[in-house]
């Protein structure tokens, strides 16, 4: 068996490697790494410390791990930075680490950032239809509170990412999504859901016109009071 390295933790071997390769192109999204004999013959460690990197790395959302045989088989780099900084955010609101006021003066700053840079950016064919869309299936009467705040949530990031910048985008979904629990809690238990959700569903419409009319200002000022307003009737 491998003897482990003593002056570190065996697997930051294996998760600086991945860095690296991933750096110089050497590992692009859709490779497979090597199996974990391999690894840890190249790295000198045990088997059971290559898994703890591969844990690591699927918690850090860079690679998918599944079982079997076949071109889905092995641990693929996939890249999903927002999974992994949504679920983060989650776990240190969730601890009361991140007060759920700070997280909501985030939102505010990307997507005020977002819908005012959108006015001018270059958007990709269907980004503004996804969002209206998204509008259309939350305008249903009968559509129960988690699936409106999961569609809400959707809404929110398909709006920012028109700005076209990826970093803003990842960050705005994390954000979003830390808190998602606190909605659906303040949905579920201060029952004004039916009170509040059509003013929300007025309130997105008017937003998603200023967006399709290039209207980066008045954008940023209803989604500023957008959020605003929710957090403040369901404190």
């Amino acid at each position: 068996m491998p003897v482990e390295r003593a002056s570190e933790r065996a697997h930051d071997a294996v998760l600086r490697h991945i860095e690296d390769s991933l750096r110089s192109g050497g590992l692009k999204l859709g490779d497979r790494l090597p199996g974990e004999r391999a690894l840890a013959e190249q790295f000198g460690i045990s088997r059971a410390s290559v898994r703890d990197a591969i844990r690591a790395l699927e918690v850090m959302g860079i690679v998918r791990s599944a079982t079997g045989s076949g071109p889905n088989a092995g641990t693929i780099v996939v890249s999903d930075p927002s999974s992994a900084l949504g679920s983060a955010l989650r776990l240190h609101v969730a601890s009361q680490r991140l007060p759920v006021k700070d997280i909501v003066e985030a939102r505010v700053m990307m997507e005020t950032w977002s819908l005012a840079h959108a006015a001018d950016a270059e958007w990709e064919p269907g980004q503004a239809e996804e969002a209206r869309r998204l509008l259309e299936a939350m305008d249903d009467p009968g559509l129960p509170s988690p699936a409106f705040t999961a569609l809400d949530a959707q809404f929110h990031v398909a709006l920012s990412a028109l700005a076209g910048n990826s970093v803003v985008s990842t960050m705005m979904d994390s954000l979003r999504e830390s808190i998602r629990g606190y909605v659906d809690d303040a949905v579920s238990t201060r029952g004004q859901w039916h009170d509040i959700v059509g003013e929300l569903r007025r309130q997105h419409w008017e937003i998603l016109e200023a967006v399709e009319a290039r209207d980066g200002e008045r954008a940023a000022r209803l989604v500023q009071e957008h959020i605003e307003w929710f957090y403040a009737r369901t404190l």
